[in-house]
């Protein structure tokens, strides 16, 4: 058993939390909701007073937190997690947020006699409540495999990405795939009905065919083919349009900062950004075929 702080108790960390009290793990959790604390504190974890209070007396803190600022503000400085926690506590940070951030803040704790990983996430809220998730991990080797157990607990593929920042930078790159090839595939089931074929029958053919990727066979933007898609309830969001939006414009940074052009990646966050506007950001983001297909 292992004494763990948990901060960023939302859609996605409330269920990481949750399974780590299901093995058996001590945690003190903090979140700015009290509702989520509440409901992990009943589930069996300590509640903390404050941030820098889940970091005191423990081995591991992990934290879900929405930006790159928000970890900053939670990590550094005199109130901050590295200034409250014990030397040799090992930081995961499962925050999907922009490279040079994560980077930056491993530094810092590395600095300070810590260890740290950036370690974000795949697999939507339904992976984060049946432990699923896919890690991606950036930082020393080390440290990488003193966090293992623990995140396998929470996930089921963990894959260590290289030196600190590479998690952030596998997940941008995974994602920004994802956006541009379900807007491929939108567009092939939006051309393909317009000239009178059948969704299924696209389906049969391309998901055996050269077009076969993980957003037609897994992810089938249109009702039908793949009973498990939201396209089957109405694009009721396991990941959001919105949330799509914001890991393309990270790969956006990621992009200009390394000085490589992405410009597929570039027209996929411009229409994830029409979604936005359109206020649809809060669909599943296999739900931009309706914006390809002038539905919203």
């Amino acid at each position: 058993m292992a004494k763990i702080g948990f901060i960023g108790l939302g859609n996605m960390g409330g269920p990481m939390a949750r399974n780590l009290v299901k093995a058996g793990h001590a945690l003190k959790v903090f979140d700015l909701s009290g509702p989520a604390v509440a409901g992990l504190v009943e589930a069996g974890a300590e509640k903390a007073a404050t941030a820098a209070d889940a970091a005191k007396g423990v081995e591991f803190v992990v934290t879900m937190l929405p930006a790159g600022e928000h970890v900053r503000a939670v990590y550094l400085g005199d109130g901050g997690l590295i200034a409250a926690a014990d030397k040799g506590t090992l930081f995961i940070d499962s925050s999907t947020i922009d490279v040079p951030s994560a980077r930056d803040v491993i530094a810092a704790a590395e600095a300070a006699g810590m260890a740290m990983l950036d370690a974000p996430v795949s697999g939507g809220v339904g992976g984060a409540e049946a432990g699923t998730l896919t890690f991606m991990v950036g930082g020393s080797a080390e440290a990488f495999a003193r966090a293992k157990p623990i995140l396998e607990k929470m996930g089921k593929n963990i894959f260590h990405a290289g030196a600190a920042g590479n998690g952030q930078v596998a997940k941008v790159c995974n994602n920004m795939i994802l956006g541009i090839s379900m807007i491929a595939v939108s567009e092939a089931f939006a051309l393909g009905e317009k000239l009178g074929l059948d969704a299924q029958t696209l389906f049969d053919i391309s998901s055996t065919a050269s077009g076969q990727c993980w957003s037609m066979t897994s992810y089938c933007p249109v009702p039908g083919p793949v009973p498990t898609s939201p396209a089957n309830r109405d694009y009721k969001p396991g990941f959001t349009a919105g949330m799509m939006l914001k890991d393309l414009r990270l790969a956006q940074d990621a992009s200009k900062t390394a000085r490589v052009p992405t410009p597929l990646g570039a027209q996929a966050a411009q229409l994830y950004a029409l979604m936005e506007a359109s206020g649809h950001d809060g669909i599943d983001f296999s739900g931009v075929i309706k914006l390809i297909k002038g539905q919203i």
